[in-house]
């Protein structure tokens, strides 16, 4: 017997998530690199998830059921998988998309032999409800650039996370972030974060299928209305979804370990970034504006009604959060 921890840890937060989420287990459970560990947290699911997850977990050892006794929210639950994981390497999975068998394996030979490389990711492809094909959605990033400045650049110009945030990520370097925080747009900020630590590289295979289907929280929040989503606690609260992400961004420049010209070329593609969203600031302001002199009733229409007439959707990236439209 050994105590030896897996590879990889892969973390699942769930909530509701009954129909699609055997399909996700399975492409997990069937991968081709098998030394991984397999935690799921049930986010006090109220349909079959947890009989699901319990019929699974006493077929395969790998994998640890957890079960919430209320929901705590997206974020909360995002961050709990990656707290209870042991590994080297870590991955996010949702219980709606769906990794190719060769995933792992790819993504790990490329974190083992390239110690620069702190995530690894693969190509996707969207596919529907029915898991048939939709179409492809290149990322189009380049993350090898030597300087830091200029990754964190593209990571910035980019309002969604997937699919490097659902990659390969080297465990000590995401535990010195935040990690998915209560506000829109925090998947975001995170792999920005990452990014100034080390290089990013894609896979050039579609290796990850993102599932669209009506169901997705992208369609039922906006990023005015999201941090209700990621903590019940902060239903109704005023937001300003934009500054915030902007302030975040500042943060994690000051928490990366960049010297003080790249810190410099940091803060001006901010700036540069503040002007290109100056419509999205200014809807911030006018929207909690709006909240504060209407009744209590009418301000979470207020939110979601107002979000929509800046032109974005819910989620920021990663439009979205932490990918809102995954049932955690």
């Amino acid at each position: 017997m050994t105590n030896r921890s897996p590879r990889v840890s892969i973390g699942l937060p769930v909530y509701n998530g009954e129909r699609y989420l055997a399909d996700a287990l399975n492409s997990l459970l069937e991968q081709t690199f098998g030394d991984f560990e397999l935690i799921i947290s049930d986010n006090a699911s109220t349909d079959g998830t947890e009989e699901i997850c319990r019929t699974y977990a006493a077929k395969d050892s790998r994998i640890l059921y957890y079960r919430n006794a209320r929901n705590l929210g997206a974020s909360w639950n995002f961050n709990h998988v990656f707290a209870l994981s042991s590994s080297a390497y870590f991955k996010w999975a949702t219980h709606d998309d769906i990794c190719a068998q060769d995933f792992l394996s790819r993504c790990v030979e490329i974190l083992d032999n390239d110690p620069s490389v702190v995530l690894c990711y693969t190509r996707e492809i969207y596919i529907d409800a029915e898991g048939k094909f939709v179409r492809k959605k290149p990322y189009h990033l380049n993350g090898n650039s030597a300087q830091p400045h200029e990754r964190f650049r593209q990571i910035i110009a980019r309002n969604r996370g997937s699919p490097p945030v659902f990659g390969v990520i080297r465990a000590d370097i995401l535990r010195q972030t935040p990690l998915l925080a209560r506000y829109y747009g925090s998947d975001q900020v995170l792999l920005a974060e990452l990014i100034l630590h080390g290089r990013f590289h894609e896979v050039p295979e579609e290796l990850f299928l993102h599932r669209e289907h009506p169901q997705r929280s992208v369609y039922a929040y906006t990023r005015h209305t999201t941090m209700s989503w990621l903590d019940p606690s902060l239903e109704g609260q005023l937001t300003f979804p934009t500054w915030r992400m902007f302030i975040e961004y500042i943060r994690a420049i000051g928490r990366s370990p960049i010297g003080w010209p790249e810190r410099i070329h940091c803060v001006w593609h901010m700036a540069k970034w503040m002007v290109e969203r100056r419509h999205g600031l200014n809807s911030d302001v006018l929207i909690a504006m709006s909240q504060i002199f209407r009744s209590p009733e009418r301000r979470h229409q207020a939110m979601r009604s107002g979000a929509k007439s800046n032109g974005r959707s819910a989620a920021s990236s990663l439009q979205r959060p932490v990918r809102p439209q995954d049932g955690v």
